[in-house]
C-alpha cells in the first residue's frame, strides 16, 4: 500500500476503527446534518492534521515545542489578512498561502538553528517565549490583525453557504459552498497526514527516530542531528500553518482565541497522548476521541443527570451535572493514560504483537 507508505495498521481493531472514522468523515455532511455536527467533523479533520504535525516533533524526535500554535496562527492570520485586504478572491487565498507557509517555515528555521543545539527543556522554554511574544504582537497590531477582535472576511463565491451546486437536496441536505469547503478541508487534511506518514517511513524519518532514542549515538554515526531536527521543525510548521489556513477558511475569521490561544496547545498535547505518540494514526484517533468528548460529553451528562434525578438516585444528579463536564473529561483522560500508557493506537499495536511472540 504505497499510499500508506507501507505502514499499515498492525491491529484488526485499529483497521476497523480507522476505516469507520474515515467513512464517517467522508459522508458527514449527508449522514450527520446540522451545523454543530458539521463543525465537529471539520474540527476533527483540521486537528488530525495539526496533531500529526506536532507528533512529528514530539513522537518521532522527542522534541517538546510550545510554538506550534504560533505556526497555526500564522496560517490563519495570513489567509484572513489577505482576504480582508484583497477581497474574496482565489488570488487572495493564493497570496495568503504564499506568504503564510514560507513565513512559518522561516520562523521554524530560525528557532531551530538557534535553539535545537541546546537541551530539550531549554528549547521548550524558548519556543514558549517566542509563542507568547507572537500572541502579544498579534493582539497589539490592531491595524493589521484586528487586535483582540481579530479579522472577519468573506470567502470566494464558490465557498459561500449561499452558493447552491445541486438544485435538489441530496439525502435531504443541500449541496452548497459550505459542503465544498468541508470536502476541501477533508481532502487537504488527508493529504497532509499521508505526506507525514511518508516522511516518518522514509530514511529521514528513521534518522529522526534514532535521534529520539539516542542523540549522541546518532551523532557518532555521522548524522547531522541539528539539520534533521530543524528540517522536521520546518515540516511540522508548514503543516501546522496549512491547518491554520483551513481553520480560518472554515470559520471565516481569525483571532487570538481561535488561532493563538495556549489552550489550543494544551488540546494538541492531550490528543497526542490519548492517541499515542510516535504514530500518525494516533493523531486521527486522539483528535476524534478528544473533540467528540469536548463537544458531546456535556450533553450526554445532562441526559444522564436528568435520568438519575427521575429515578430518585441520590448524589448522582449532582455529580453528573453538565457543569462538571471538565471534571469528568479530566478523569477520562487520567483513566485513558492509566489503561493506555502508550496511547490508544500504541496499546492496540501491542495487543496485535502478542500472538506473534
Amino acid at each position: 500500500m504505497m499510499i500508506l507508505s507501507g505502514d499499515l495498521p498492525r491491529s484488526r481493531i485499529l483497521n476497523v476503527l480507522l476505516l469507520a472514522i474515515i467513512v464517517a468523515l467522508a459522508v458527514a455532511p449527508f449522514v450527520f446534518p446540522g451545523a454543530k455536527a458539521l463543525n465537529v467533523a471539520t474540527k476533527i479533520c483540521i486537528f488530525a492534521a495539526l496533531v500529526a504535525s506536532y507528533d512529528l516533533l514530539l513522537g518521532y524526535t522527542g522534541t517538546v515545542s510550545f510554538a506550534h500554535t504560533m505556526f497555526y496562527g500564522i496560517g490563519s492570520y495570513a489567509i484572513a489578512i489577505a482576504l480582508y485586504a484583497m477581497g474574496p478572491t482565489w488570488t487572495a487565498v493564493a497570496v495568503g498561502l504564499a506568504i503564510g507557509l514560507p513565513l512559518a517555515a522561516l520562523l521554524a528555521l530560525g528557532i531551530g538553528l538557534f535553539s535545537l543545539r541546546v537541551e530539550a527543556i531549554f528549547f521548550a522554554m524558548i519556543t514558549l517565549a517566542v509563542a507568547s511574544a507572537f500572541l502579544v504582537l498579534a493582539s497589539q497590531l490592531s491595524w493589521l490583525t484586528g487586535g483582540e477582535d481579530g479579522r472577519s472576511f468573506q470567502l470566494p463565491e464558490l465557498l459561500r453557504p449561499g452558493t447552491v451546486f445541486v438544485k435538489k437536496d441530496v439525502f435531504g441536505v443541500a449541496v452548497t459552498g459550505r459542503t465544498l469547503t468541508y470536502y476541501m478541508i477533508f481532502v487537504a487534511s488527508a493529504a497532509m497526514i499521508l505526506a507525514l506518514l511518508r516522511v516518518v517511513n522514509s530514511p529521514f524519518g528513521r534518522v529522526l527516530q534514532a535521534i529520539r532514542e539516542n542523540r549522541f549515538r546518532a551523532e557518532a554515526l555521522g548524522f547531522r542531528t541539528v539539520f534533521h531536527l530543524t528540517y522536521a521543525n520546518c515540516l511540522a510548521a508548514v503543516v501546522a500553518a496549512s491547518a491554520g489556513a483551513l481553520n480560518a477558511l472554515w470559520l471565516r475569521y481569525a483571532g487570538p482565541d481561535t488561532s493563538l490561544s495556549f489552550a489550543i496547545m494544551l488540546d494538541i498535547l492531550l490528543m497526542v497522548v490519548i492517541g499515542g505518540m510516535g504514530t500518525m494514526y494516533g493523531a486521527i484517533v486522539g483528535a476524534v476521541v478528544f473533540i467528540l468528548a469536548q463537544n458531546y460529553l456535556q450533553a450526554l451528562m445532562g441526559i444522564a443527570s436528568t435520568a438519575a434525578a427521575d429515578a430518585g438516585l441520590p448524589v448522582l444528579p449532582g455529580l453528573l451535572h453538565p457543569d462538571r463536564w471538565l471534571l469528568w473529561l479530566g478523569l477520562l483522560f487520567i483513566a485513558s493514560v492509566y489503561f493506555f500508557p502508550t496511547g490508544i493506537v500504541g496499546r492496540l499495536r501491542e495487543m496485535a504483537r502478542k500472538p506473534q511472540s
